[in-house]
């Protein structure tokens, strides 16, 4: 698993020694950031937030294009803590937030990117989002984009506006607007 583009290109991370954690693919990773770009200009400047971040993998990718600060949150964080320490010059633009994503602390920042790769056909994806608007997470017209198995159901609520899907192999990526 590597950076694709930007300022850390072809960086490795390191990556789960165990299929607990599923990362998203370089392909699927490479289309969504082509996507970003073409609907919001791309990360550079924004805040990003990787959720059921597992290796981090998208949060650095954006860390590599010049996101202005990347948040992590997950239950394991021990894979994130070993790939933030590969970035040091970065330090001050990461945070990881050791937390089960439907109980999360009140959040001090608001974020213009999300990305959700929860655990394939458990309907958490769905509790994340409830969680991250009560919480406060998500800027307002915040885009955010929300991976599943392709034939798996998703219903977020209607401040959720859905403007585009692709399937990758056995992964759906759905594109969101968040209205506040």
């Amino acid at each position: 698993m590597r950076i694709i583009a930007g300022k850390y290109r072809a960086k490795n991370l390191i990556s789960p020694e165990n299929k607990n954690v599923r990362p998203t693919s370089d392909r699927a990773r490479e289309a969504v950031f082509s996507i970003l770009y073409s609907l919001v200009g791309g990360v550079k400047d924004k805040k990003v937030l990787d959720v059921f971040a597992g290796t981090g993998a998208f949060g650095f990718e954006a860390l590599s294009r010049e996101a202005s600060k990347v948040c992590f949150i997950d239950q394991n964080i021990s894979l994130l803590s070993k790939n933030s320490a590969l970035f040091p010059a970065e330090k001050e633009k990461i945070n990881i937030i050791k937390a089960d994503v439907i109980r999360l602390p009140y959040s001090k920042e608001k974020y213009d990117i999300v990305f959700s790769d929860a655990p394939y056909d458990m309907g958490l994806n769905e509790k994340a989002f409830e969680e991250l608007v009560q919480k406060g997470f998500l800027s307002s017209d915040a885009l955010c984009i929300v991976e599943t198995r392709h034939n798996e159901d998703l219903n977020l609520p209607l401040s959720f506006e859905l403007i585009n899907e692709r399937v990758y192999g056995m992964a759906k990526l759905r594109f969101y607007i968040f209205h506040a």
